[in-house]
């Protein structure tokens, strides 16, 4: 019997890898196995199980993140590909009604009147936290209000039960969460677009099977797909700008 093609990979790209899934199987003649959609918190997160050993074919996570596996000998360098540019969006709870972020004036507003702000733990939550705040001068206000959505949760699922009053996450971790509204992208001035990119692990079982699979998600086979979940594809050029 065939072993499953393991996969990891970040919230930002799970909504394109599921919807593409059916053509990596078929590509593959293997089923994949979704070890994580998410890069996680503590001890299992997508870190620190690489670290440990654990055997992944396929990982995919923020460009940044990547390159440091890489650095530490856990993903071969070799395999490294940019897949997709990733914008930082903002929703509320359905049926809210729609916050004003449309200028960097009105999203300083936004966030200050605030009652609770909600982030995640990956890229998002670090420029928001780390850059954002800082820089529109209101970190002394909105720090205090700002919850971390850690354990693979999605921010958009805390949104929609009530437990915050708006949210960021990348754009399309948000559109397919049920129960959000207004997801809308950060202004332009003060956007951070983020480029998520693929390798295979040096624990991989399967690294040519793993390698096809990447050449593919960065064919324009896997473009729809990719640009439907709100992300947008680099290419296979090597651009990752």
């Amino acid at each position: 019997m065939k072993s499953d093609i393991r996969v990891m990979t970040s919230g930002a790209f799970t909504a394109a890898y599921r919807a593409l899934i059916p053509q990596l199987e078929l590509l593959s003649g293997r089923k994949m196995a979704t070890l994580t959609t998410s890069i996680g918190t503590g001890e299992n997160s997508i870190p620190n199980r690489l670290k440990r050993g654990e055997v992944a074919d396929l990982v995919i996570v923020a460009d940044t993140v990547l390159k440091n596996f890489i650095e530490e000998g856990w993903v071969l360098a070799e395999s490294y590909r940019p897949l997709v540019r990733s914008v930082i969006a903002m929703a509320v709870r359905a049926g809210a009604p729609a916050p004003d972020i449309g200028s960097v004036e009105a999203l300083k507003r936004t966030l200050i009147n605030a009652e609770s702000i909600a982030y995640s733990a990956s890229v998002s939550g670090q420029y928001l936290t780390e850059e954002l705040y800082q820089r529109l001068g209101i970190a002394e206000q909105a720090v205090g209000k700002s919850r971390l959505i850690g354990g693979g949760e999605r921010v958009g699922a805390v949104l929609a039960r009530g437990e915050a009053e708006i949210g960021f996450q990348q754009l399309s971790e948000l559109l397919p969460v049920p129960g959000i509204a207004h997801i809308t992208p950060l202004p332009p001035e003060v956007q951070k677009i983020s480029v998520f990119s693929a390798g295979i692990a040096a624990s991989a079982a399967h690294p040519k099977i793993a390698q096809t699979l990447i050449n593919f998600l960065t064919s324009p086979d896997a473009a729809g797909a990719i640009r439907q979940s709100g992300l947008e594809p680099v290419g296979n050029q090597g651009d990752n700008s």
